[in-house]
């Protein structure tokens, strides 16, 4: 099973770092990702395997919440990932 996290804000040091760690922490193994720095914004989309996870999904979003404050942050499943984009 997989989830995909999407973060955006204003850019700031650590942010990928800080991502990872509160996934490590919940078990999640990062799979892929992608970021970009658009002036002083960042977005991030990351791929994830829940497979082992030891939390709910929104757990997890609290957990990446609380470790990057002032961020938006989403986690979803991939299941309805893909159903939201299926065209």
């Amino acid at each position: 099973m997989r989830a995909v996290i999407t973060v955006i804000g204003k850019d700031m040091v650590g942010i990928l770092a800080k991502v990872a760690t509160a996934c490590a922490e919940a078990n999640a193994n990062v799979i892929e990702v992608t970021q970009s720095v658009l002036q002083d914004y960042f977005a991030m989309v990351m791929l994830i395997d829940i497979t082992e996870i030891n939390m709910d999904l929104a757990g997890l979003t609290a957990a990446l919440e609380k470790s990057v404050p002032g961020m938006k942050i989403h986690v979803m499943h991939e299941d309805i990932f893909n159903s939201m984009h299926r065209i």
